[in-house]
């Protein structure tokens, strides 16, 4: 018998792989290695872009959506690991008490937050290559 997940379900797992990865990020700047980092922040990266399109068919009815979508709460330019590990925590936190349009806005932050770190080292990587 193939037992079915439900969406909540799915999401919450996408979720913890998130979460995951993103420990292994963690672990990664540590240790100075960046070509786990930026692997692993793919990874967290991955998996949120997963959630959020299973919030996305989940929510498709949701008319406050449009009002935060493009804008995301005002952020610090230096997004941090910390911030993204909090904002995971608490939607995973939100999703189990059945609150998906919150968790939703989490992880839609977390995303952005994800993608503007990989978009900083991608900076770094090219500001090093013209010193070269």
């Amino acid at each position: 018998m193939v037992e079915t997940m439900t969406v909540n379900e799915k999401i919450l797992k996408a979720l913890k792989n998130a979460k995951g990865c993103l420990e292994k990020t963690m672990i990664a700047l540590n240790n100075k290695d960046e070509n786990l980092f930026a692997d692993s922040l793919w990874h967290v990266a991955a998996e949120l872009e997963y959630a959020l399109f299973l919030f996305s068919i989940t929510l498709q009815n949701e008319n406050n959506i449009a009002h935060w979508k493009q804008n995301p709460k005002k952020m610090d330019a230096t997004p941090n690991m910390g911030e993204v590990q909090s904002l995971l925590n608490e939607a995973m936190s939100l999703v189990e008490g059945g609150k998906l349009l919150e968790a939703y806005k989490n992880v839609y932050v977390a995303r952005h937050s994800t993608l503007k770190i990989q978009e900083d080292l991608a900076k770094k990587k090219r500001e090093a290559l013209k010193k070269k």
